[in-house]
């Protein structure tokens, strides 16, 4: 079954939880990318605070078939 992921500032994502989506807390960039690699397999959307966006970019560029990711607003 597919699944959504929510990776960065746990204030700024907090509320995703109520919907469903998988909240993977990560103050700073070691802790997005290691969120990011730590996807299961049946995660197809990711919701990315920019600051994760940022740590995370030449990882969603490696993984082209991997999940889509979706990048809130500044």
């Amino acid at each position: 079954m597919a699944t959504m992921a929510a990776i960065g500032e746990v204030a700024r994502l907090h509320g995703f939880s109520l919907a469903g989506v998988t909240v993977l807390p990560a103050e700073d960039a070691a802790a997005s990318r290691a969120a990011w690699t730590s996807l299961d397999t049946d995660v197809v959307v990711v919701i990315l605070t920019p600051a994760a966006a940022r740590a995370v970019a030449d990882l969603v560029e490696e993984s082209s078939d991997g999940p889509f990711p979706v990048v809130l607003p500044a």
